[in-house]
């Protein structure tokens, strides 16, 4: 129960300094989001690329600054709690009027849970439910941009509309030709409504803020008629010649899905409000959860608030049990899930068998690793969590035994509930060693092409994958073949790719074992078929499509051009989204 008086001076004290400490962190936030018009401006891909990784690692910073600046001038964690009660009760008071006030709000959460023990992760001391309102939220700053801007076309005047839609983003860099570019977007539009009539009320929302992202700039927005609404999403390339030009045209639901992908990088965005633009979003995406938005747009933090929350309202509303997760057992995680729930959860083992010579720090860098790079797609985002209470009753006993056998250090049982010390949760898909062994001739195909263009696009990104097996890949409900196994990634380039030598002489040739030094970063790709291409049919299809990534010359060249400074392009969208294929070529 929270106090009847606000009675410790302190309380007011930290509540103010816990804040100051959000607000510093948002304004840092908010100037690297805003520099990327200016990367993108520049061309400057390896300055965005390094801008979208630290800016990942902003958060934690300056929570542990909270921490240490609490502990100094406040000795925090030895307060008692009915101190905590007071300091959320005058931080729900400062947050009046507050533009972030749901981020300032999981800010408040991450401090307090570094300094109070979990048993103390109540209402009472944390926000499990949201206590402002995030609803009409307006940015009061007289020379502020609004969320999003409403453009009234005629039928008349819309080609003009949309080039001036265009050219209010203040892109310091010239179209090539954006007249032609706009003509290819109408044209695309009128193929994707057809024939229709404008509505009175025919309007274009355009969201305020351009969406970086790589070597992309996108604007993203909606076309209403009548009742219809049709998202849709420009990127914007440079050409070789310094140039720019709208390279797609990407209309409604599913094609936004892809490009917010769980499975590609954060945007960056430069928003005053974000929850109105996640509201916006949401009116495009209504599948979306509001947790995979907020992580869309580089705000992973409270998009992981939200997801645990979202968690938590879904055990309370279902009864079915945590089990092992169907599949084959990995060697280094330990994986588990929820049938009525689409996520599983991964916990590194307390040993491995002598075969995988890695450690559990070694495996959490790599799980950062992808954090912090550009997943193209083809990688899944990953929620870390520490110290997650789970109702023991919940849990199946062949699980419970496998949690103790594997993983006693993260596991400690208090009362009915389960604590896992850490836990990784990623969105479930079905691995594509059980989606082969059940699919029809045609999906199949489909599949083992995915396969191989998930490896390419991850080759792009300066990825190799380290155990291709088909079980550490997955398909999603798009059909989409991702990457989730990533205990033996390494980036590319510190990769040495070889040809196994010809063998010098009859024993050699005949020999059961390997004749020739392996270093530790060897990789031989043409050994990779006997473990890959068992299946005929699989073989088939592999070798038509996908046969360099058999040899060598293929791994090295794509380390040669990655080594040289060239930034690939890996589009969020299918090649039949592209407008006027072939006259316009992406800068390198």
């Amino acid at each position: 129960m929270f106090p009847q008086k606000l009675t410790d001076s302190r309380a007011f004290e930290i509540a103010q300094a816990m804040l100051g400490g959000f607000n510093r962190h948002y304004r840092l936030f908010r100037a690297t989001t805003a520099a990327a018009k200016r990367r993108f401006e520049q061309a400057d891909w390896h300055e965005q690329q390094k801008a979208q990784r630290e800016r990942i690692e902003f958060y934690d910073k300056r929570v542990d600054e909270g921490v240490a600046l609490l502990d100094e001038r406040f000795q925090a964690s030895q307060l008692p709690m009915e101190v905590w009660q007071q300091v959320k009760l005058h931080y729900i008071g400062l947050l009046t009027d507050h533009h972030q006030p749901e981020l300032a709000e999981t800010f408040f959460n991450s401090v307090c849970t570094r300094i109070l023990h979990h048993s103390y992760f109540q209402n009472d001391f944390i926000f499990v439910r949201p206590a402002v309102s995030t609803e009409y939220i307006e940015n009061d700053e007289p020379a502020a941009r609004p969320t999003y801007r409403a453009y009234y076309p005629t039928r008349e005047t819309l080609r003009e509309t949309m080039i001036r839609l265009v050219d209010n983003f203040r892109l310091e860099v010239p179209f090539e030709d954006l007249g032609r570019d706009i003509d290819h977007v109408l044209g695309a539009v009128q193929k994707e409504l057809g024939l229709f009539r404008w509505r009175t009320n025919f309007q274009i929302q355009v969201l305020s803020s351009l969406f970086f992202r790589n070597k992309g700039a996108y604007v993203v927005g909606k076309i209403i008629n009548g009742f219809t609404e049709t998202p849709f999403a420009l990127p914007i390339l440079h050409k070789r010649n310094g140039r720019l030009y709208i390279d797609a045209a990407l209309f409604g639901e599913d094609d936004l899905l892809m490009l917010f992908s769980f499975a590609r990088a954060y945007f960056m965005v430069d928003m005053e409000i974000p929850s109105a633009y996640v509201q916006f979003l949401r009116s495009m995406m209504p599948r979306k959860p509001r947790a995979e938005l907020y992580s869309a747009i580089g705000l992973q933090k409270h998009g992981k608030n939200l997801f645990y929350r979202d968690f938590l309202y879904h055990l309370r509303h279902s009864s079915d049990k945590f089990r092992i997760a169907p599949g084959i057992k990995g060697m280094v995680m330990l994986v588990f899930d929820l049938p009525s729930y689409p996520f599983v959860f991964k916990l590194i083992k307390d040993y491995f068998p002598p075969q995988k010579e890695t450690t559990r720090e070694l495996i959490q860098s790599k799980y950062l690793l992808v954090k912090q790079h550009d997943r193209v797609g083809r990688m899944a985002d990953t929620l870390e969590y520490s110290n997650v209470a789970f109702p023991r009753v919940r849990f199946e006993e062949e699980l419970i035994q496998e949690l103790k056998t594997f993983c006693p250090s993260l596991l400690e049982e208090q009362g009915e509930d389960l604590v896992l010390k850490h836990v990784y949760i990623e969105r479930r898909m079905v691995p594509l060693n059980l989606y082969i062994q059940e699919a029809t001739p045609a999906q199949l195909e489909h599949a083992v092409v995915e396969y191989g263009n998930a490896i390419k696009d991850l080759v792009a990104a300066n990825i190799f994958p380290g155990d291709m097996l088909w079980k550490n890949f997955g398909v999603t409900r798009h059909g989409k073949v991702v990457f989730y196994d990533y205990d033996e990634i390494e980036y590319l380039t510190d990769c040495n790719f070889r040809r196994v030598p010809a063998p010098r002489n009859e024993e050699e040739e005949m020999s059961g074992e390997i004749w020739y030094k392996v270093g530790p970063r060897d990789v031989f790709p043409e050994t990779f078929g006997p473990f890959l291409l068992g299946h005929p049919g699989v073989r088939a299809v592999f070798m038509k499509h996908h046969g360099e990534l058999l040899d060598a010359d293929f791994w090295q060249g794509h380390k040669a051009r990655i080594l040289a400074g060239h930034v690939h392009d890996v589009f969020p969208y299918d090649a039949s989204r592209r407008l006027g294929r072939g006259r316009a070529q992406p800068a390198d």
